[in-house]
């Protein structure tokens, strides 16, 4: 023991002997930063945005919550109009039984902080962006930036706008702690969200000209027609529908999108129809031909593209049937891989939405029937019965929009991650959000022909003036965008989710496939988590009615 101390006093001589000698080791010296201070250059500003392409990927992933919830996708799907939950999971059964949904939910909780998350690095951005003393860039190109950046802000605050009403507004970085923040009202998040789309609009460039500060083409970054259509959906939100026409119409006279009405692409020449080529991996990006995509976030495996997706999106695994449950049945890319059926279509959409001919409903877009496809079963090359359960996620009709499948790739991560680019934007959205902004100013003729330009494609039916209506033009965005849209989100910002998931998802059958319970006009908002406001110490941070 008395050893033991004598060196360590020992020790402590040394190291006071060289300290009073020199102390400055001690010192910290900052060889880099990623603080806003540290953007100097472009380099550092492109990093930041490519940042903010990666946080908001998040959002689409199905690992949701901590990267542990399979679930996500669900939350904004399942408990709507359109589909059941095929298998639970967890996360989103507050959103079917709505009794259990609590200011502790765990969705709402991951909806708001990634949203702050998002306009916290936003706000980063833009305070660099607009501070003059920052030099060796031109003007043009740090508004470009700040556009960029305003455009996710806005995103997040419209998001959240939508799914929680009345929220805190931050437009500054945040140097120090803050316990007193309080909901401002809408109509300053709502001024917020046009101002920075506006900028957005008026300082990003056209989709065909997004290139980086050396003159690299981008695709997928942002551009002015993303902050024209978000806008759009934003002014019908803020019921102000003349607004929002005329942000669709810049789109449309800008003229760099079509609709596709002719089969194009890599597989061009097997069967198909030109709906289903809009979603075949090879042709969903603007320079593979697809003149309809507006906003796709591109993704590789194993890379990461630059402003492209991250994490691992279960698109695929969500949405399409789980076949490969089916003894018999063997998991293979003409039946788009491996699915697990959290998310099925329920009755209304399967049997009464679509009407004769609809393009949008033929085998390409959703697959109907399955046959046995292993060589080694006695059934093979019959088709498999639909009995009992195995319909409710085994062989459940199924949209095929995020089919893919790549047996080099997939082996290597068994299935799960989705080697797909993601559709956030394209135009047949742009022309339903036209329509909505000319019916809610009363101009149902002009609707129908929109309409009619989006149903010819389809070689739908044509309607008449008299046929528009509100709940016909959301029938019209499960028509066409199924499986894209946040079907939630929609019915949330239309005030249309209690009557229409009550009105036409309430067959829920036997098996795995979960009954609409406890919905209430007070889920057109999602409740403020409780930890939220218990963290919010020096002010009321005021809850959503009926949490």
């Amino acid at each position: 023991m008395k050893k033991n101390i004598i060196i360590l006093f020992s020790v402590f001589l040394i190291l006071s002997a060289f300290s009073s000698c020199k102390n400055s080791f001690l010192d910290e010296t900052n060889f880099s930063s990623y603080t806003p201070s540290a953007l100097g250059d472009s380099l550092g500003f492109e990093a930041s945005a490519i940042g903010l392409y990666n946080n908001f990927s998040n959002f689409l992933t199905s690992n949701g919550y901590n990267n542990s919830y399979q679930g996500w996708l669900s939350v904004w799907q399942v408990g709507t109009d359109i589909a059941y939950s095929g298998q639970k999971e967890g996360i989103e059964t507050p959103y079917y039984n709505y009794a259990v949904l609590t200011n502790q939910d765990l969705a709402a909780l991951f909806t708001w902080q990634w949203a702050y998350q998002l306009i916290g690095n936003a706000n980063n951005l833009i305070a660099v962006a607009e501070n003059n003393s920052i030099k060796g860039m031109t003007q043009r190109y740090k508004n470009s930036i700040d556009g960029e950046a305003r455009f996710f802000r806005a995103y997040a605050y419209n998001l959240l706008a939508t799914c929680f009403g009345k929220v805190p507004v931050i437009t500054q970085p945040l140097t120090a702690p803050k316990l007193d923040f309080v909901r401002a009202p809408l109509d300053t998040i709502n001024s917020l969200i046009e101002k920075d789309l506006l900028f957005a609009a008026a300082n990003l460039p056209d989709i065909d000209n997004v290139n980086s500060a050396n003159g690299k083409k981008l695709y997928g970054r942002a551009h002015k027609e993303m902050a024209q259509q978000l806008l759009a959906e934003a002014y019908l939100r803020m019921n102000k529908p003349d607004l929002a026409e005329a942000q669709c119409t810049a789109i449309f006279l800008g003229g760099k999108f079509s609709l596709n009405t002719q089969r194009f692409g890599v597989r061009a020449s097997q069967p198909g129809d030109p709906f289903s080529d809009i979603f075949i991996r090879g042709n969903i990006r603007r320079v593979q031909g697809n003149k309809e995509s507006i906003w796709v976030l591109e993704q590789e495996n194993p890379n990461v593209v630059p402003g492209g997706m991250t994490n691992n999106p279960q698109q695929r695994r969500q949405w399409g049937a789980y076949y490969g449950g089916i003894a018999g049945m063997s998991i293979c890319d003409s039946l788009g891989g491996r699915g697990i059926g959290r998310i099925r279509l329920n009755n209304w959409v399967i049997y009464s939405l679509y009407g004769p001919g609809d393009m949008r409903n033929s085998r390409f877009n959703i697959r109907r029937q399955y046959w046995y496809n292993n060589p080694t079963s006695p059934n093979y090359g019959k088709p498999v019965p639909y009995t009992g359960a195995d319909t409710v996620f085994r062989i459940c009709p199924s949209i095929t929009k995020w089919g893919e499948f790549d047996p080099n790739l997939d082996a290597t991560n068994n299935y799960y991650r989705m080697n797909k680019d993601i559709t956030l934007m394209r135009l047949g959205e742009t022309y339903l959000l036209l329509a909505e902004a000319q019916f809610k100013q009363g101009h149902t003729g002009d609707a129908a022909t929109t309409l009619n330009t989006l149903r010819g494609r389809a070689n739908a039916a044509p309607i008449a003036a008299g046929d528009v209506t509100m709940d016909f033009i959301l029938d019209e965005r499960v028509r066409e965008l199924v499986g894209e849209e946040n079907r939630r989100m929609t019915l949330m910002r239309t005030g249309t989710l209690v009557d229409r998931a009550l009105r036409l998802n309430n067959d829920a059958g036997p098996g795995n496939v979960y009954p609409i319970t406890g919905l209430t006009t007070n889920n057109l908002l999602m409740p403020i988590p409780l930890s939220e406001i218990q963290l919010n110490t020096r002010a009321v941070l005021e809850q959503n009615p009926g949490y």
